[in-house]
Parts: structure tokens; sequence; C-alpha cells
């Protein structure tokens, strides 16, 4: 099953000048964090580094696509609480009612959004580091775990 570009979301998390310094003088290039989703449950995040802003987003973007992660969605919301952590970062993710919404900040709500999650309601503990949020934030949906897949684990 190919994955085609044109069916996934580009979501823009950051663009980073950076600078690595030679004998010459710094050399400046450009890093992009960026998540991809299908806004069906598979949401991915990578980062690009190039000489140019589009081609550093370009290049994240079909990182992303490699890295990609199935989301557990229920009735449009998670199924269960969960915390994510990533160095200084830590996420709360929520379940919420139909009709809530996505509650979130910038960064969270390009995540929820790639996802298909259209009820949640999130925070931010810690760092609020754009990148470290992504990364927090995918380290809590690979915990979720739907009625089903708990039922079978604990072989009730």
């Amino acid at each position: 099953m190919p994955l085609e570009e044109q069916q996934f979301e580009k979501y823009v998390v950051s663009v980073r000048r950076v600078a690595k310094v030679l004998k010459g003088g710094k050399r400046l290039s450009f890093s992009a964090a960026v998540v991809v989703g299908n806004k069906n449950g598979l949401v991915g995040y990578a980062i690009g580094k190039a000489n140019e802003v589009p081609a550093a987003i370009d290049k994240a973007a079909r990182k992303a696509m490699k890295n990609l992660i199935q989301v557990k969605i229920v009735d449009g919301t998670i199924p269960h609480q969960v915390i994510g952590k990533w160095g200084a970062t830590s996420v709360l993710l929520k379940p919420a009612k139909q009709g809530t919404g996505v509650i979130a900040g910038l960064t969270l709500r390009a995540v929820m959004d790639a996802a298909g999650v259209s009820n949640v309601v999130t925070k931010i503990i810690g760092s609020s580091n754009p990148i470290n949020v992504v990364y927090a934030a995918m380290d809590a949906i690979k915990q979720l775990r739907t009625y089903d897949e708990i039922k079978s684990l604990r072989q009730l």
C-alpha cells in the first residue's frame, strides 16, 4: 500500500536558522520541524535541514512520511488519559466529550489535527519547546491502548 503525499496534511511546527562555524566564518542553514497526518489516525514527524526554508520543509515532510504512527481514536477522541514525556517536557492528553473540540496550544493542535482527533483536552507541563512538545506528544500517542487491546492483554 503506497502512501501518497497528496492525502497527507503538512503542518510546519518550527523553522530555525542554524549556523555551522567554520574557519572562514559561519555557514547558515535552516532547520524545519514538520508534522504530517492523514486526519484519520496516521501521524508522523521529522526534522529537516537545508540551505533554504522550503527545501528544509520538504525534506522534513519526506522524512516524516517514513515515520508514521497509528493513533487509537474512539468516537473522535482518545481512549484514555495519558502523559507523554520528552526531556523537560511533559504532555497531558485527556479524552473529551463530543463537541468540545481540540483544546491545545499551537504545536499540540498541529499534532492532534494531523492525527484526526477532533475532541481532546491537552496541557503542556514544563518546557514548551515546540520540538520537545512534538516528541512528548508522540510518546503519549504510543502509550494509547483501546479497551479491546487492554482486555486481550489482561485475558479477561
